[in-house]
């Protein structure tokens, strides 16, 4: 489905207009929690957009990875 105004391609999964329309809020920035508006989805202003930007491009947003146990591996005879 594209959206005639933005000419951005949205799928009915992702389409806040079809939530709105079905009766639903519409959902929460997830900065400030408050409603998110069209031009910076899933965002309520720039300002939100940015600040989410900036956690991510300063590690504040982090993937939590386990420990690898096996300190002493070797490569094969076959590759060394």
């Amino acid at each position: 489905m594209e959206n005639t105004e933005t000419g951005i391609l949205t799928s009915p999964s992702n389409d806040n207009e079809g939530k709105a329309a079905a009766g639903k809020s519409p959902a929460a920035c997830p900065i400030c929690d408050d409603p998110a508006v069209r031009e910076y989805i899933p965002f309520c202003s720039k300002r939100c957009a940015d600040v989410d930007l900036h956690r991510w491009l300063s590690g504040g947003y982090a993937i939590p990875a386990e420990e690898d146990d096996s300190e002493g591996v070797s490569l094969p005879d076959d590759h060394q």
